[in-house]
């Protein structure tokens, strides 16, 4: 009989008063001058009047709403017709006209990732503390990070906190450094290479900013003003650009007050699917890296976020001939000195890939196809590769017929991961009647579980809506995949 998993009954549901600012943006000038012209019209006892109300009903919905509308005046003040000085009130007034309020999670809080909190100081006795990032999604089918924070003691007993009320967007700087040889590795990959970008190319140095680019094409546009191609090229070198960006959070921010929105022109219909991983150096330093799916609408872009706080995040393309579709999830270490990740190129089979830089990956070897009838559609990785001492614990999903996903396991050898040891030949997780239903009918999805004592923890989505915890023995199922009888020591990530 095969090995299934027992669920907590915990639930993890959409919430729509969780609202943060947004930029309110009318797409055409006309109409933002006509608005500015209104605004401007008003008197200083009008303004201050409207803005006493602004502030009345939205002050204590968000953090730093004032900060926010200041901000947004000066992103729309060169739409103003003098420079005549403006009260402070009526720059607020303005940003306000620009603004709005998004509930990041109103439709769905689904396709968890779950990691030990790096902070585990001042927890209740018997406890760990953790973080689960979700992909939030609201009006439009716009996904974002969000973050949650638990406890979980040696029983496996979790305890979710209330999340804050407040929820707040990061910094954006945008101003990246980037190496020219590595950048055109990327343009040749994408087909940008041209007499054009060659001479945009040719303009920066060895090291180069998102300024020095942005100044060069300015310049040119003069010269190419006709040319369609050049508006092609141009824009799609600047795209690339600043999808490599950093940004942070104030360090006030409590870890569920922090949402990660989509920034760049890749994303901008969505951050989708982050799979968290601690990853030790050889150095044993500890950073925090996930791969996650960044859409633009017509096309996905893998990319891959990395941290060593949660405050302070950097954004950056994954490159190479074999970064393709979706679901990467990376090793938490190097093996053989070689970093490595579990992929899907195909949307269909499970491949592996080896990689001496982490940003850039050439070449993928072929894992695991299809094989049991309720994963004859496809198969996926849930999250990133777990080690234990019998081999690296793979959280896989299948899908069968009627476009039902299920999850399974599979066992790769520690030395040589390309190298099966095992895998489920049914599902541990099925969706039940009181999951199938949903934004996706008949789904569970993972994007990474935590081993706790004898314990796997794993975080679901329940038919893309909500998501729940479910656990396995994990010495049971480790016998199973290797066909041994259960160890019951404590696996390698615990000792």
């Amino acid at each position: 009989m095969s090995v299934k998993a027992t669920r907590t009954g915990i639930v993890l549901r959409p919430d729509p008063t969780r609202v943060l600012f947004r930029s309110f943006d009318l797409g055409s000038s006309n109409r933002t001058l006509k608005i500015v012209a209104r605004v401007s019209s008003l008197t200083e006892d009008e303004v201050t009047l409207k803005l006493e109300e602004v502030i009345r009903e939205f002050g204590n919905r968000h953090h730093r709403l004032e900060r926010f509308l200041l901000k947004r005046f000066e992103q729309i003040k060169g739409n103003l017709l003098t420079d005549e000085p403006l009260t402070t009130e009526r720059k607020l007034l303005l940003g306000a006209y620009f603004t709005m309020e998004y509930s990041l999670e109103s439709a769905a809080l689904f396709n968890p990732s779950m990691i030990w909190h790096p902070d585990q100081t001042n927890v209740p006795p018997g406890y760990k503390r953790f973080i689960i990032s979700l992909r939030a999604t609201g009006e439009g089918h716009v996904s974002s990070i969000s973050f949650r924070m638990g406890y979980i003691d040696e029983k496996s007993k979790i305890v979710l906190r209330k999340p804050s009320r407040y929820v707040t967007s990061p910094e954006i700087e945008p101003n990246q450094h980037f190496n020219k040889a590595q950048f055109e590795r990327k343009l040749y990959e994408l087909r940008l290479v041209n007499s054009i970008s060659e001479r945009i190319m040719g303009a920066m140095g060895d090291d180069f900013t998102l300024d020095d680019l942005e100044d060069f094409t300015k310049r040119l546009t003069t010269q190419y003003r006709y040319n369609a191609e050049y508006e092609t090229i141009s824009s799609a070198i600047l795209a690339l650009a600043r999808s490599n960006y950093k940004l942070h959070f104030d360090d006030d921010q409590q870890l569920d007050e922090r949402c990660i929105f989509p920034s760049s022109p890749n994303e901008t219909n969505g951050i989708e699917d982050a799979r968290f991983v601690s990853f030790v150096d050889d150095n044993g330093e500890v950073t925090y890296y996930a791969t996650y799916t960044a859409y633009n609408g017509r096309v996905t872009f893998p990319q891959l976020l990395e941290t060593k706080d949660f405050l302070s995040f950097t954004v950056s393309t994954l490159n190479g001939a074999e970064v393709s579709n979706k679901g990467m999830a990376l090793f938490p270490r190097k093996i053989n000195g070689k970093y490595v990740m579990i992929s899907r190129q195909d949307g269909e089979n499970i491949y592996i890939m080896f990689s001496d830089d982490l940003y850039f990956w050439q070449t993928k070897e072929l894992l695991l196809k299809p094989t049991y009838p309720w994963e004859y559609v496809q198969l996926g990785n849930c999250g990133s590769p777990i080690e234990t001492e019998a081999g690296w614990l793979v959280l896989s999903h299948g899908v069968g017929p009627m476009r039902k996903y299920a999850i399974g396991a599979f066992l790769l050898d520690l030395n040589d991961p390309c190298r099966v040891l095992g895998r489920t030949t049914e599902p541990i997780l099925s969706p039940d009647e009181n999951e199938r239903e949903g934004y996706v009918p008949n789904v569970v999805y993972s994007c990474g579980g935590l081993i706790n004592g004898d314990d796997l923890i794993i975080p679901y989505a329940m038919s893309d809506y909500a998501s729940s915890f479910a656990t396995v023995n994990v010495h049971e199922l480790l016998a199973e995949l290797t066909g041994k009888a259960p160890d019951n020591r404590a696996p390698a990530e615990e000792e």
